[in-house]
């Protein structure tokens, strides 16, 4: 084979590889396997609604970003106290790639947003825009005595 055949045949392989990846990664899942959603302890977890960690729940629109595992390094749930003042825990793993990114956002009645890619989310999970249809997932949050939130399946 010759040099200028050798560079045509590596050159249209190349292509080929390149072309084949970036198809694979513009896939309506972003290429990747379902985002990993935390798993919650049996029992669930609580938090305790007057520590001054939770300061921020005090007010509609606050929230604060919790631990639902002692193993975890980083949160892995958001708590928001909404528009209506009720508590809402969702996963701070968006649905979309498994970014840890979920913020909330007061406006537009209150919303949940993924700071990597912009998908957005409505307080029960459901996708507000095209970037995923996979919900936000959304806990259970009850109030127990001494102000002491629990968050369960």
């Amino acid at each position: 084979m010759e040099r200028k055949e050798f560079l045509k045949t590596l050159g249209a392989g190349a292509a080929f590889a390149l072309t084949f990846s970036c198809l694979q990664g513009c896939s309506d899942n972003g290429g990747g396997e379902e985002p990993i959603i935390p798993e919650l302890p049996a029992e669930g977890f609580t938090v305790d609604l007057n520590a001054s960690s939770s300061a921020n729940l005090q007010n509609n629109g606050g929230f604060i970003f919790v631990k639902s595992k002692q193993t975890f390094t980083e949160s892995d749930v958001i708590v928001v106290r909404n528009l209506e003042g009720n508590l809402v825990a969702a996963s701070k793993i968006c649905s979309h790639e498994g970014n840890p990114n979920i913020s909330f956002f007061s406006e537009n009645n209150g919303i949940f947003e993924c700071n990597v890619h912009g998908a957005r989310f409505d307080q029960t999970g459901k996708p507000l825009n095209s970037i995923t249809t996979n919900p936000l997932k959304i806990f259970n949050t009850e109030i127990l005595a001494n102000n002491i939130l629990r968050i369960f399946e």
